[in-house]
């Protein structure tokens, strides 16, 4: 269950980027709506790292928590910003991905 707890903690992570990367136009104007769901996945993302840190290592926790979150604003950055799509930042993102997969695999 607290795996479950962890991912989602890291899901929040990718939604408060998400919702960073909105609050700009492109124009440069602020959307300021956007903060608030900035904030919401911001508290909830934290809550339940820590509740996942309860019964999951720390040296565990954290490096899964950012890798979900590194991992998912790339996807974004891709998906909703128009970033770049190459070969290194796939090939990457795929390491990472399966450095994640080996922790939770070596817990």
């Amino acid at each position: 269950m607290n795996w479950i707890i962890l991912i989602t903690a890291g899901l929040m992570e990718v939604v408060f980027t998400f919702c960073l990367g909105k609050t700009k136009t492109a124009e440069g104007t602020e959307l300021y709506w956007w903060w608030s769901g900035f904030f919401v996945a911001l508290i909830l993302s934290m809550v339940l790292m820590a509740k996942a840190s309860q019964t999951i290592p720390i040296g565990t926790v954290y490096p899964v928590w950012t890798g979900i979150g590194a991992a998912g604003a790339v996807i974004i950055g891709i998906c909703f910003f128009n970033e770049a799509a190459t070969f290194w930042r796939i090939f990457f993102l795929f390491t990472l991905i399966a450095s994640i997969i080996g922790l939770k695999i070596i817990h």
